[in-house]
């Protein structure tokens, strides 16, 4: 019986493959030998990768392990962080709340969240709801994340700390990718309808859209199974690392979801909002979301890859021509795991790579299916990419130039004793250095997944010595600042990385002696 089941079996996949090349004229094996490599150059554990082409999900690749040192491998549900990907569901949950009216685009966002401010008042009282989608309220990139990275903040106090993140450009005149803003529209969902951003997703999008995969949360991990683990990368090699749970913040980044359910929502939206003759969005929601609304400039003296002439973010999805169609894209990063979502929707075609690892090649893997589909000759993307990557990692000396300025044979300017006490941010909370045995501690009140030990680098300087081990960043220092009579006055943190801004922070001591 078994053997028969397995002969059937191969013969229906045969026959898939078999039907895909000849209606897309597409070799469906080369892809799967060219992703197969991939895998292997970019030193990825693991990786599905799925592509739907007119209105069905025609080719799953599945590659690599769900956890390094382990032999069980990902398939079509097996379940990864989506991260970014999550912000064209809360644009989209936004969209329905307007055919509703529930909601107006125009809509000033304070007078739906009075306790809503920013660096101006000018600017916090006039903030739309279609500001916080599309990164022009003048905050900088990644800007401000340090204050719910691995915190214990509901929403709403992390939008009550946005007032402290610093202006970086004139209020709609530059792009600044704001996660920050994207909690604001998730608090701004739960504010008018009375309930939480992840119950919206479930029972506006994943429920109709039959997405029974999906979740925002990883305390239901358990029960559905099947999930990856996710990796940080370390000294070359990939590390096993625990799952962040980015529930309270879900409306920027949350979702955790497979290949089989995010064809599903491919699908949705390349049929403009309709599943089941069901149209969830309207004509004017998805012109909207796909218009531009923060535009890019593109040197138009030189050749570009693609024959491109304008990029530019929309509400909760990038734009671009590619190849003279337009392309709508969106990729996504959380702790251990780097996804990619795109759309070209004259094609009725999309391609989504979930990976489980910090060295990923969603490009990669992206530009050479839909090369391959649009009937282009493609370049060796994974060769091409990857060589890039190692060019910019020799090229990053942020921490190794650290490492050589250090003065060895230094001591601090006064007893550990004297380094102790509270120190507050206005943007975060308190921060606690303690002596433990020999040596300094740093906890903080309301991220102690971020708690370190201290050991002294020089001068009035500490490594930080994370007790956990983290994705985005590693070395670090922190300087106590003293007065002209060495009273310590407060920190400064230097933690070199490109996504978690520490030195925003600027801790003030609370507790003089």
């Amino acid at each position: 019986m078994k053997k028969t089941n397995l002969i059937i079996l191969v013969i229906t996949l045969l026959s898939t493959t078999i039907f895909a090349q000849t209606q897309y004229d597409v070799d469906l094996k080369k892809l799967d030998e060219y992703y197969t490599q991939m895998l292997k150059d970019w030193d990825v554990p693991g990786a599905t990768i799925g592509i739907v082409k007119d209105g069905e999900l025609i080719f799953t690749g599945t590659y690599g392990v769900i956890e390094k040192g382990g032999r069980k491998k990902p398939d079509g549900n097996t379940l990864f962080g989506i991260a970014s990907n999550t912000k064209a569901f809360t644009s989209t949950l936004i969209a329905m709340l307007v055919q509703e009216g529930k909601l107006n685009w125009e809509d000033k966002v304070k007078d739906h969240l009075p306790y809503f401010e920013l660096y101006d008042p000018w600017v916090s009282n006039n903030v739309t709801v279609r500001d916080l989608l599309c990164h022009r309220v003048g905050l900088g990139t990644f800007s401000g994340d340090v204050i719910w990275y691995k915190s214990d903040f509901t929403s709403q106090e992390i939008v009550r700390r946005a007032k402290h993140i610093p202006q970086a450009f004139e209020f709609r005149a530059g792009y600044g990718y704001s996660n920050v803003m994207y909690i604001t529209a998730g608090e701004l969902i739960r504010t008018v309808t009375g309930k939480s951003w992840n119950d919206n997703v479930q029972e506006r999008i994943f429920e109709p859209l039959g997405m029974d995969r999906s979740i925002s949360s990883v305390r239901h991990l358990e029960d559905k199974g099947n999930y990856v683990t996710p990796h940080a990368r370390e000294n070359d090699k990939n590390i096993p690392i625990e799952w962040v749970d980015w529930e309270e913040i879900a409306a920027l980044g949350g979702i955790i979801s497979s290949v089989n359910d995010l064809a599903k929502w491919m699908i949705f939206n390349l049929d403009h909002g309709v599943v089941n003759n069901d149209t969830l969005l309207t004509r004017e929601s998805r012109n909207l979301l796909w218009t531009p609304h923060n535009s890019f400039t593109v040197d138009h003296t030189t050749e570009n890859d693609f024959n491109q002439h304008f990029r530019a973010y929309g509400l909760g999805w990038g734009l671009a021509d590619y190849h003279g169609r337009l392309r709508v894209s969106h990729s996504g990063a959380i702790d251990g795991m780097i996804t990619s979502l795109t759309l070209i929707p004259d094609e009725n075609l999309g391609v989504v790579v979930l990976t489980n690892g910090m060295q990923s090649p969603i490009t990669a893997a992206t530009n050479y299916a839909l090369e391959l589909f649009l009937g282009i000759e493609p370049r060796d993307w994974s060769t091409e990419l990857l060589d890039r990557r190692k060019a910019r990692q020799q090229e990053d000396t942020r921490i190794s130039s650290r490492k050589e300025k250090r003065v060895h044979n230094t001591q601090q300017s006064l007893p550990l004793e004297k380094y102790t006490g509270t120190y507050h941010c206005p943007m975060h909370d308190d921060i606690i250095i303690t002596k433990v045995n020999d040596h300094l501690r740093m906890e903080f009140k309301r991220a102690p997944n971020l708690n370190a030990n201290l050991s002294h680098w020089h001068y009035d300087v500490w490594k930080i010595e994370w007790d956990e081990k983290q994705a985005w960043f590693d070395f670090g220092t922190i300087k106590f600042n003293t007065g002209n009579n060495l009273e310590i006055k407060g920190i400064s943190f230097d933690v070199p990385n490109n996504d978690i801004f520490f030195h925003e922070l600027n801790p003030v001591r609370v507790n003089e002696e």
